[in-house]
């Protein structure tokens, strides 16, 4: 037989609970095994806790000043704008808390899940801090009752003179503040199940008051309260030195002065000297209370906004001004403690409407989490929202507006002004209000703990670890002591004025920053509803449908204007500080996986952009080396060559592609284990390095195929691989087997035919660690064929970075004897002007028969080298004409691979700088019938090898004379022959050209034009 409706009702409330699910968790554990934990409906476990955290202190102390401030028209869009932005975020936090279970970190969980581990830890941390300032706010709400309204005489420092009141309030508020910080610390350290059991005694006064609010202004039409107010022309009094409000009395015919009289004069006789206000003008008594039929509220529609000091004067009331105002300040007069204006009152308002996650928290502990909580936190939202305007609407209704500005009641007796209105007694308010403040700082002090063991335990900030470990039982002993240090430095801060914008308000938190902390986490669950709304991913299925992805983005606008309207220094602060934590999670947090929406939209946007990327071919402007660095592994499957990704860092900065690779021989299916463990090992040595790119590992049948795969499918899309970096092979001479050697010339081949650059690093181990700083020292370019601007791009990039910055440029190009070196110099020197390079220029010249394997017969030939530098003289207009024509660039100057290969078909490209069509035309047809004049990039095998050798010497002479103290060494790379055959003899041309030099990079265009004079 099931229970009476009522019983089972009241066995609910027994049982309720405020705390979050964490929290529970672990007071179960005291209890007797088996027990099941109470399975709470929407209305014990979604309505009352949100219920509950939402109404508080803002309502009880402050309310009424805000209307009587603003007027009831801006209180009421005040009201509207805050909890439509918080009706807002609790439609997109429905949709989010019904899309899976929300274990304990409620907001922290469902941003990090959501948007990944960078903005959870952000956010959650932001979130943490605006729980504990909303504590100490809480904390010194409850001294601001205990001590203005309840027992004023417990202060421990009381002022001698009138302009002291204000400073021993605030050491009061001090004292009394840390003491009871330290109290709701030790009761929730000794344990949480005490504050579970005043939870429900914290929710009845609550509802109490709020009853009790209605029930006055019922009265009102009945019977208004009596309340008088004393008036001194139209100023507003404070009545709690004087009993009546007259200046004199008549007793037996004999005229007496009043204590009024002695607060204004020198004197209690009647021929005293007083204050010029007080002589010209008369004292008036009104009701402070005239009820809801008094038409009072016509008065209180519009604001009455003022600076600090400002007298609290009642409108339309006549008034004689005095000609010397300088006392008023230690007159019994109302002033206004802070200046006031609109955005003020927004900052101190919002704190009001929070508190709507206190469902979404505690979703284990519900029946049906997918139901109760999008229903119990939007009604609740709904009640407080009807509350809150109705409350507005009737204090501007039934209060005069001399006693809404008075924020302490200084005018109706010290008394709380809402308690003035409320029914049967002001105590009632005073009462509820302070258990209601108790109630909301134990309820921070427990729950910002469990928000920042939740963070610690996940592992996303390194230096927060310790505060993941508690008590044996779990409670978060540590993160308690950290919160209630926080508490701590609010509740002191709040005691100076010099920082009164963010905290103070005579003794009352009021943390602006605080509220962009609340505004950041709101803002944040709706921007991951609406990315995972637009992502449309496939677990995005929540059971609450009322949402769209507009909504979201609406309660996103709300959230950022409430920020920069309450205070836009603060809201960047808070910004900053977020910032700050989330670029720390993204260098030193852990790396998580959580399958969060900013992942599905990076894959979106990386989508997108490659497919962008591949409809057009990149501009000679946008051109940067995207590298596949070519790795070896030893037999531990390490990184052989480590220098070979340092160079790759200093050269690539982090900016574009790269790809490090290598191959396994032999078959997937026996080495699949081998390739993931070497894959890890490249990866690792990358982190080291610090290389940023990515790692593929492949398997193969043998290298050649491998490297050949690689160079041809490496890269998705536009983001393909357009240089090949790798090192040289140092010991190819002492190698047992001809076969590494080999590979390379194929690599080679591979690389050329695929139109891609050529990088190759001798002596890879002897290049400097991205921890090294190179002094003064230069790099050398050795500019012997024009192969795109490569040569002269390479030490341009590297010098960006810190290891080679100091590290000055030298070109050098070789000249035969009858050329014009002068001319030459000039030409070049102006050429790298318009290149913006800075560089010095030498120009070496050698006799025909020493370079003519090379530089005259091999090459480019010098006549050729040359137009291209007297092109830089051609007028403006004609370089401005020709700069963007696409020309035809043969690939006559890599040669086919073999006799047998098919033409390769010539590419259109974007040149530096472009030739005469006449000229290149002639140079075309006189070059192509001599057989000689090509370049030494397709050395025959059938040529002579002593007149190769005779030019590698030779030029390796003037090389090593010049640069063997440099500390880098760019050469061109000729190409390798067409056929097998002259193999060997290319590796030891090579081999000769780079004898004696230290640090060379053997450098192979890849057939178009990489740098431009035009911007």
């Amino acid at each position: 037989m099931s229970n009476p409706m009522v019983s089972s009702l009241l066995n609910k409330l027994a049982n309720y609970t405020n705390l979050t699910q964490g929290v529970t968790e672990h007071e179960d554990e005291d209890a007797t095994p088996g027990c099941e934990r109470p399975q709470m409906g929407t209305f014990i476990g979604v309505y009352l806790p949100c219920m509950q955290n939402i109404l508080g202190v803002i309502l009880f102390l402050r309310l009424t000043w805000i209307v009587g401030t603003a007027g009831i028209l801006e209180s009421f869009a005040i009201v509207v704008m805050c909890c439509t932005c918080t009706m807002l975020t609790a439609i997109s936090m429905s949709a989010i808390a019904t899309n899976g279970v929300v274990p304990a970190g409620g907001s922290y969980y469902m941003i990090s899940r959501s948007l990944g581990p960078e903005f959870g830890g952000a956010v959650g941390l932001c979130f943490y801090l605006g729980t504990t300032f909303a504590g100490s706010m809480y904390i010194l709400g409850t001294i601001e009752i205990l001590l203005t309204y309840i027992v004023p005489n417990a202060a421990v420092f009381v002022a001698e003179k009138k302009e002291g009141e204000a400073e021993a309030m605030l050491n009061n508020m001090r004292v009394y503040g840390t003491c009871c910080l330290a109290l709701m610390a030790l009761v929730v350290f000794v344990g949480v199940k005490y504050v579970n059991k005043l939870a429900l005694v914290f929710l009845a006064c609550v509802v109490l008051s709020i009853m009790a609010i209605y029930a006055g202004v019922i009265k009102t039409v009945i019977e208004p309260p009596d309340f008088p107010i004393c008036l001194l022309g139209n100023r507003s009094l404070q009545n709690h030195n004087f009993e009546k409000c007259v200046k004199t009395e008549v007793i037996k015919n004999v005229t007496y002065t009043t204590k009024l009289w002695e607060l204004f004069c020198d004197s209690r006789h009647l021929n005293a000297t007083c204050d010029e206000y007080f002589t010209l003008n008369n004292v008036t008594e009104i009701q402070g209370i005239p009820g809801l039929l008094s038409g009072v509220i016509k008065d209180n529609m519009w604001g009455d906004y003022g600076p600090s000091g400002m007298l609290v004067e009642k409108k339309r009331q006549s008034s004689v001004p005095a000609q010397d105002n300088s006392r008023d300040i230690y007159m019994p007069y109302v002033f206004n403690d802070i200046s006031t204006f609109f955005t003020l009152l927004v900052g101190i308002y919002f704190p009001s409407v929070t508190g709507i996650m206190a469902g979404s928290n505690r979703s284990g502990d519900l029946r049906d989490a997918q139901r109760s909580i999008p229903f119990g936190t939007i009604l609740a939202i709904a009640t407080t929202s009807f509350i809150y305007m109705t409350c507005v609407v009737l204090f501007g209704a039934c209060i005069e507006g001399v006693v809404l500005r008075d924020k302490f009641g200084d005018s109706v007796k010290k008394n709380l002004v809402i308690g003035t209105l409320a029914w049967p007694s002001p105590w009632v308010i005073v009462i509820g209000s302070f258990f209601s403040c108790c109630g909301a700082g134990l309820q921070s002090l427990t729950g910002a703990p469990r928000l920042l063991q939740a963070i610690a335990r996940d592992g996303i900030v390194p230096f927060l670890q310790v505060f993941g470990h508690g008590k044996a039982n779990g409670e978060p002993t540590w993160a308690l002591l950290m919160t209630a240090g926080i508490c701590e430095i609010g509740i002191l801060i709040a005691s100076l004025d010099a920082v009164a914008p963010i905290l103070s308000i005579n003794g009352m938190f009021y943390p602006v920053s605080c509220v962009q902390f609340f505004l950041m986490c709101y803002l944040f669950v709706n921007l991951a509803c609406a990315v995972q709304t637009l992502l449309r991913t496939p677990n995005w299925r929540p059971r609450f449908k009322f949402y769209h992805w507009t909504l979201s983005f609406l309660g996103m606008s709300l959230c950022v204007s409430l920020m920069f309207i309450s205070s836009w220094y603060y809201a960047l602060v808070a910004m900053s500080i977020a910032g700050c934590i989330y670029k720390y999670i993204e260098y030193r947090g852990a790396e998580k996986e959580w399958g969060d929406g900013i992942r599905g939209l990076s894959l979106n946007a990386a989508r997108y952009a490659l497919i962008r990327l591949e409809e057009v071919q990149p501009h000679t402007k946008n051109w940067r080396p995207q590298l596949l660095v070519l790795l070896k592994l030893d037999s531990d499957l390490g990184v052989k060559h480590p220098r070979l990704l340092s160079f790759t860092t200093q050269l690539k900065a982090g900016k574009g592609l790269t790809i490090v690779s290598s191959v396994l021989e032999g078959t997937y299916m026996t080495l699949g284990a081998e390739a993931k463990s070497a894959e890890q090992n490249v990866k690792s040595a990358m982190h080291a390095e610090r290389t940023k790119g990515f790692c593929h590992v492949v398997v193969s049948s043998n290298l050649r195929d491998g490297f050949s795969h690689l160079i041809q499918s490496a890269g998705l899309g536009g983001m393909k691989h357009n240089a090949v970096l790798m090192a040289w092979p140092g010991a190819w001479k002492q190698a047992e087997d001809s076969y590494p050697w080999k590979n390379f010339i194929e690599t080679v081949r591979e690389t050329t035919s695929a139109h891609q650059a050529l990088l190759v690093a001798k002596n890879i181990d002897k290049f400097p660690s991205s921890e090294d700083r190179l002094g003064e020292g230069t790099i050398d370019v050795w500019w012997i064929v024009h192969d795109g601007g490569l040569l002269m791009l390479l030490p341009f990039l590297l010098r960006q970075h810190k290891v080679w910055r100091k590290c000055k440029m030298r070109i050098f190009t070789v000249a035969q004897m009858d050329d014009n070196s002068i001319q030459m110099k000039k030409d070049l020197q102006m050429f790298l002007y318009h290149l913006r390079l800075n560089a010095v220029v030498e120009v070496v010249e050698m006799h025909d028969s020493d370079i003519a394997a090379f530089t005259y017969e091999k090459t480019l030939v010098m006549e050729q080298r040359s137009q291209m530098l007297k092109q830089m003289q051609l007028s403006r207009n004609e370089r401005e004409r020709e700069a963007q024509l696409i020309t035809k660039l043969g690939t006559k100057s890599h040669g086919n691979l073999n006799d047998n290969a098919p033409a390769t078909p010539d590419h259109r490209v974007h040149m530096t700088w472009t030739k005469d069509k006449l000229i290149t035309e002639r140079n075309r047809n006189r070059s192509e019938p001599n057989v000689g004049v090509k370049d030494l990039f397709n050395m025959k095998p059938n040529q002579s090898n002593v007149r190769r050798m005779h030019t590698a010497v030779k030029l390796n002479e003037v090389v090593v004379n010049k640069s063997q103290g440099a500390q880098l060494v760019l050469l061109n790379m000729p190409g390798p022959p067409k056929t097998k055959g002259g193999d060997e003899n290319y590796m030891e041309f090579l081999e000769v050209l780079m004898d004696g030099l230290d640090r060379v990079l053997l450098v192979r265009g890849g057939g178009r034009e990489v740098i431009t004079i035009y911007s």
